[in-house]
């Protein structure tokens, strides 16, 4: 395991060996498929890759709004959302609620779902909900270095770490205006670089 914490190793999508028996992954489409799945020859299991859902809230105090400053790959040092990925057996809000805790110590009420993004090229479905918090008291986890509350106007917007985070700000901000706070659903495309 490498303790560096700049590196960042995702998990990886395709298989050798399945998970059910230990024998070596055969790739193609199975019977009555339409598209290519890491198929094992000996046991039959057919090992489906899915997106991943990223869940998280969008805290809001006053006029002012949570970041957390990232400690860990990707985008270590940028300021983000409270979010992560899913775990197996909770559901949205729970999910949403734990990372709010784990990454900021935030004591929260949680809102309405407000947007879901659509990542497709990274296979991946961010999910923000808008939250009250209860009190400016907060107190991070070690993936974060520092959670701070910012006014609207001095959002740090060239230290931003996802495209779905600065997407969510941007509705939040003209939601403001009118009023009417989403639902937002989008997909982000490739950017060209």
């Amino acid at each position: 395991m490498n303790n560096d914490p700049n590196f960042f190793f995702p998990a990886p999508r395709l298989q050798n060996f399945c998970g059910q028996c230990g024998h070596s992954i055969t790739r193609r489409v199975p019977p009555g498929d339409n598209r290519e799945r890491d198929l094992c020859e000996k046991c039959g299991a057919i090992h489906y890759q899915n997106p991943r859902v990223v869940v998280g809230t969008m805290p809001i105090l006053g006029n002012q709004v949570l970041l957390c400053l990232r400690a860990i790959e990707p985008r270590a040092n940028t300021w983000t959302l409270p979010a992560g990925f899913m775990e197996l057996g909770e559901n949205l809000s729970q999910g949403a609620e734990r990372e709010t805790q784990e990454e900021a110590g935030a004591d929260i009420e949680l809102g309405h779902l407000y947007t879901t993004i659509d990542i497709p090229q990274a296979d991946q479905i961010h999910i923000y909900f808008l939250a009250t918090a209860r009190s400016a008291r907060l107190d991070p986890g070690p993936e974060t270095l520092e959670a701070r509350w910012f006014a609207l106007e001095d959002i740090p917007w060239d230290n931003l770490s996802f495209r779905s985070v600065s997407t969510t700000l941007k509705h939040y901000l003209r939601d403001r205006e009118t009023g009417k706070f989403g639902p937002h659903h989008y997909a982000l495309t490739p950017t060209r670089g």
